[in-house]
């Protein structure tokens, strides 16, 4: 056979069992959640800004990094919400490489998947714990939602996973923003379809269960770039790009139409001293 079993993993309320989410951050959560939903339905005029590193390996580096981050939250409160990366899987162009913390929590070692999802849980909480601040992460595997559902504040869905119909219909049932990127051909009609059914309702299979959703109105786009087929990186955060995704919102029948342009990636040509230049484009274009 070509599938080798490895071992049984925690079932999600296991893991939760073992590595609780306190009563007083899950007040921290909502007070966040909501602030963060207003953004999206047009009640605060607060900017949005989900900033950090690529991946998050090393609890020690990302705990000081949010530690950091929560002054600075002090300090653009009345006009900016943070929300720090914390991205424990790392969606790979040819599969191979380092997939991050959640497969690997110790790099220099083999894949531990079961220690992965402990690792992943205790550095979300542990961020919340020293900061203040709930955080995001992407939705590499759709099923692993349920070990993070309690404490997540926004989640990703990938330029490889938009057309994906389980990273669909899973974002349709979660109750926390969910970001749907640009794929990386730039066809909008690909994120905007992918908006359109994380807001609506459906029935599926989730983790061998039958479950209904009833859609998720906090789905919006995520301008990334795109790459050309001689692998050159285009961007689409110049006001024209903005001008087009709003005529195309209206082309679909969609809730609170939003978008955050995601200054890396394809949009910077991954070349990172260039995402403060294109934050200030991207506010110019607004004014």
């Amino acid at each position: 056979m070509s599938f080798k079993f490895i071992s049984k993993l925690p079932r999600p309320d296991e893991i939760k069992e073992l590595i609780p989410f306190s009563d007083g951050l899950k007040k921290i959560k909502t007070e966040r959640d909501e602030e963060i939903r207003k953004v999206f339905t047009g009640e605060s005029d607060k900017f949005l800004v989900i900033i950090g590193p690529c991946s998050a390996d090393n609890e020690d580096a990302v705990l000081e990094y949010v530690e950091n981050l929560a002054k600075v939250q002090d300090k653009v409160a009345d006009r900016l919400i943070l929300i720090p990366r914390v991205y424990t899987n790392k969606p790979r162009t040819t599969g191979q490489g380092y997939k991050g913390l959640m497969h690997q929590p110790d790099p220099e070692k083999r894949p531990d998947l079961r220690a992965g999802l402990i690792a992943m849980r205790k550095m979300h909480i542990h961020a919340i714990e020293v900061s203040g601040l709930t955080s995001a992460d992407e939705m590499l595997y759709p099923a692993n939602w349920s070990y993070v559902d309690d404490f997540l504040s926004y989640v990703a869905i990938g330029a490889r996973s938009v057309e994906n119909q389980q990273h669909r219909l899973t974002a349709s049932g979660i109750d926390i923003p969910a970001g749907m990127k640009n794929p990386t051909s730039g066809d909008l009609s690909v994120m905007l379809n992918s908006i359109v059914a994380a807001q609506s309702s459906h029935n599926f299979i989730y983790r061998s269960d039958e479950y209904e959703t009833t859609g998720n109105p906090l789905a919006h786009a995520i301008l990334r770039g795109a790459t050309n087929k001689h692998g050159d990186s285009i961007p689409n955060y110049h006001f024209e790009d903005l001008e087009l995704l709003l005529e195309k919102y209206e082309d679909v029948d969609v809730q609170n139409r939003a978008v955050i342009v995601d200054t890396n990636h394809s949009n910077s040509a991954k070349k990172y001293a260039m995402q403060p230049r294109i934050t200030r484009e991207v506010l110019n274009s607004r004014k």
